[in-house]
């Protein structure tokens, strides 16, 4: 049986590759029915802010990545509640996403197999 992996994007979505390759990991990782899951943490929480303008940074946009991932059968989707407080989210543009406090968080970092944060 694969070994069940999380990965912990922590970066905002415009300030260098890392947010990009968190979403990358997770969607190879569903394509291959690797048991995964994502969770967004610190920065990367703006990653799930609603009306991101991506063109005006001259950037790709990530919201088509994160609206696909459970097409590819990801579906454990997390977020820091205490994060997107702190930064002022309140409408995120990823429904699926399940808010965690700091204890839940914790509980699933030991759910996993394998954590690779970004």
């Amino acid at each position: 049986m694969a070994k069940s992996l999380l990965i912990i994007s922590r970066q905002s979505p415009w300030s260098g590759p890392g947010a990009r390759e968190a979403l990358d990991i997770v969607l190879a990782g569903g394509a291959f029915d690797l048991p995964i899951g994502l969770l967004f943490l610190d920065d990367g929480v703006l990653q799930l802010a609603a009306g991101q303008n991506a063109k005006a940074l001259q950037q790709k946009d990530l919201s088509a990545n994160l609206q696909a991932l459970p097409m590819f059968g990801v579906e454990e989707l997390f977020y820091c509640a205490d994060s997107a407080s702190v930064r002022g989210l309140s409408d995120l543009s990823l429904d699926e996403a399940q808010p965690l406090g700091a204890e839940q968080i914790t509980a699933l970092i030991d759910r996993y197999d394998q954590v690779i944060t970004l």
